[in-house]
């Protein structure tokens, strides 16, 4: 099963043929909400998802107000990040879906778009992609802006609302968007 088609699953089965449209980057392409697939995933955008396949989602347990409890206590992400077994499933099949020639598994993160450490959605497909190793803006860049956004939410330079929307707007320019960088 492809990536859109677990997606259109997991927004509910509906009767008929409901045909949702995509952005300008996939004009010629769409999928059905009952799993039909016409479409992959683009690599268009690299080092960002796809904003069709990978629209990145939030945790509803994480919020300005338990940032305390969540995000900011230390470990808290260890307590609900997915198993191996669970992401690796998901990469194998996002690694045919974005179309990667090198299909490699250990050249791939299995990442979160909106990452945990700011309120990501642990196991949600639509904020889960295979993130390239390579390339100057990397899984490994990510994860240092991650950690830098993360601390100025905690340290109050930053409103979570404020932090999730510059990630997922476009994490390589994230600091800048907050003044933190």
């Amino acid at each position: 099963m492809t990536r859109l088609a677990r997606i259109a699953m997991l927004a509910g089965t509906v009767a008929g043929s409901l045909c949702l449209t995509t952005p300008a980057a996939h004009a010629d392409t769409a999928f059905h909400a009952h799993g039909s697939v016409t479409a992959t995933c683009s690599q268009a955008r690299l080092p960002l998802p796809d904003p069709v396949c990978t629209p990145g989602v939030t945790n509803p347990d994480v919020t300005q107000g338990s940032i305390g409890s969540t995000i900011c206590k230390s470990g808290w992400t260890k307590t609900i990040r997915p198993p191996v077994s669970y992401t690796n499933k998901l990469k194998a099949q996002g690694i045919k879906d974005y179309g990667y020639t090198d299909t490699n598994m250990s050249d791939y993160e299995e990442d979160h778009f909106l990452p945990l450490e700011l309120g990501g959605a642990p196991r949600d497909p639509k904020n889960l992609w295979p993130e390239p190793h390579d390339g100057d803006k990397n899984s490994y860049s990510k994860d240092r802006v991650e950690n830098a956004v993360k601390r100025a939410v905690c340290d109050g330079k930053a409103t979570l609302a404020a932090a999730q929307h510059a990630m997922l707007t476009d994490w390589t320019t994230a600091e800048s968007a907050l003044g933190i960088g």
